[in-house]
């Protein structure tokens, strides 16, 4: 594919960007999850942070989606495929898998965050990097509204706009999408919080929630600072690498989670299964909240904060309880569970 050139693929597009931001939540989550929060609470700080962003990221996708009149699709099979699998539409280059955080987590991490060249072209489809793919997004916008005038290109229901809406772990701010601007504004807040201003700055241009006298440092380059045991420091470089204060993370205070767990490895009725399926209902429920709060009653948000705190007991209890083979424990599966089945609802 060479450009978004019509208002249906720019939604189509944008309903992958939704995918896209979701994929990397449950990875990220599974690897907060396992994370002791006394052995490790600055490890679990840095990961705790980009996933709150990447809510915030979900959130603009879906604004973004509804301003050129869109819906919204989240509670559905293709946002939950089986682990491992590819960046959704990507190139396949970048499996995402569950596993706890360590050293191979990491480098998955850093493949899925990896700032495009500052030379690389956009991609609509089959894209090598997310910034890529949201340069295509953007050329997309700028086209139609060249060709088609920005009210035909920002016809959404503006009352479906999320403007209020954030979590303590992270920075950025939700941005109400209603014209080109305000479009551009949100591509840039989900591009450099991942891998920084102007594809060549570690900073990303917010300040950092949990240390606000410094600049913070986007997705990419905070794991580069778990990889490297060290915070970047002002007049640090992409190319220098971190040379501030030691980052230590303590692996020994990491839950040993068995990597792409399923339900099906484990007997029906068996403890482990059952919390693994109390987590999927659960965890699906999030999805059907979200999908609600993204296609006009955002009031479903609170819902959703309430939500996420039990889906991290849930996780962290099945990351105590043995898989069976000795040396790991079982974890969440993030498999997906028709509505019809589940056994609760929320909100």
């Amino acid at each position: 594919m060479t450009g978004i050139t019509t208002i249906e693929e720019l939604r189509t597009h944008l309903q992958w960007a939704i995918e896209l931001e979701h994929a990397t939540l449950p990875p990220y989550l599974c690897a907060l999850y396992s994370l002791d929060p006394e052995r490790n609470a600055e490890a679990a700080e840095v990961v705790g942070s980009v996933f709150a962003e990447e809510m915030l990221h979900l959130l603009l996708a879906a604004n973004l989606l509804n301003a050129v009149g869109g819906d919204p699709v989240l509670d559905a099979p293709q946002l939950l495929p089986p682990y491992p699998h590819p960046l959704p539409h990507s190139d396949g280059s970048v499996l995402v898998g569950l596993a706890p955080f360590g050293p191979e987590a990491l480098e998955v991490f850093l493949h899925i965050e990896q700032p495009a060249r500052a030379d690389a072209p956009a991609q609509a489809d089959g894209y090598a990097t997310i910034g890529q793919f949201y340069a295509a997004i953007e050329d997309g916008l700028r086209t139609l509204c060249a060709s088609l005038g920005e009210e035909a290109v920002f016809s959404g229901d503006p009352d479906r706009q999320v403007g209020d809406f954030h979590l303590r772990r992270g920075g950025g701010k939700a941005i109400g999408v209603v014209d080109l601007a305000s479009a551009l504004e949100a591509l840039v807040e989900i591009v450099e919080q991942g891998e920084g201003a102007a594809r060549t700055e570690i900073w990303d241009g917010d300040r950092d929630v949990f240390h606000p006298d410094r600049e913070e440092v986007a997705h990419y380059y905070r794991f580069v600072e778990l990889k490297e045991g060290r915070r970047f420091r002002a007049g640090d470089t992409p190319q220098s690498g971190p040379t501030g204060e030691a980052l230590g993370v303590d692996l020994g205070g990491v839950s040993p989670m068995r990597p792409n767990p399923r339900t099906a490895d484990h007997a029906p009725g068996s403890p482990v299964r059952l919390a693994q399926e109390e987590f999927n209902d659960t965890y699906c429920e999030l999805l059907r909240v979200l999908e609600e709060a993204f296609t006009g009653n955002p009031a479903q948000l609170g819902a959703s904060v309430g939500t996420m705190y039990a889906l991290r007991e849930q996780a962290r209890a099945l990351m105590r309880m043995p898989s069976g083979d000795g040396r790991t424990t079982a974890g969440p599966t993030f498999e997906y569970v028709p509505k019809q089945q589940r056994r609760h609802r929320i909100g």
